[in-house]
């Protein structure tokens, strides 16, 4: 899947911010088939809407959920994770008791996340690593030279 670059701007700068996040639920117990599945999809899209995020892809599996996530710049990546887990444990947990008695939280402590760009970390390395040879760069290079110290 290609994912188009769509930046978006607040006061303080224009951003790309992507997340792909992983959790489980406690036990890792394959609770997450028919309506309750059908039901977290729709919570992680309410709560996605209800902060200005962005759901790219997002899979439902009995043992796990797949998200990926395009969030602003003022959300850490735990925050965008415990953000999802919170909400949807809570609830979930009132409209489906089955998952009240056989476990004691919905969902297990930890979570993956990984940030997700539209530009590959190597790409972004040599881009880093290559600024010297930049034709605009030499031309300022070579004017410090050529200048009296400081």
């Amino acid at each position: 899947m290609t994912v188009t670059r769509k930046v978006r701007r607040y006061s303080g700068g224009v951003y790309d911010l992507g997340l792909h996040v992983v959790w489980c639920p406690k036990y890792r117990r394959r609770v997450l088939g028919g309506r309750v599945a059908v039901r977290l999809r729709e919570l992680i899209e309410q709560k996605a809407a209800e902060k200005g995020w962005e759901v790219v892809a997002l899979e439902v599996m009995p043992d796990h959920v797949h998200l990926f996530v395009k969030h602003g710049p003022k959300a850490s990546a735990s925050y965008v994770a415990n953000q999802f887990k919170g909400f949807t444990s809570r609830v979930l947990r009132e409209e489906f008791p089955h998952l009240k008695s056989r476990m004691p939280t919905l969902w297990s402590a930890s979570f993956f996340v990984a940030s997700v760009g539209a530009v590959s970390a190597d790409t972004v390395e040599k881009y880093i690593n290559t600024q010297g040879e930049r034709p605009w760069t030499k031309e300022h290079k070579e004017q410090a030279d050529r200048a009296p110290g400081v």
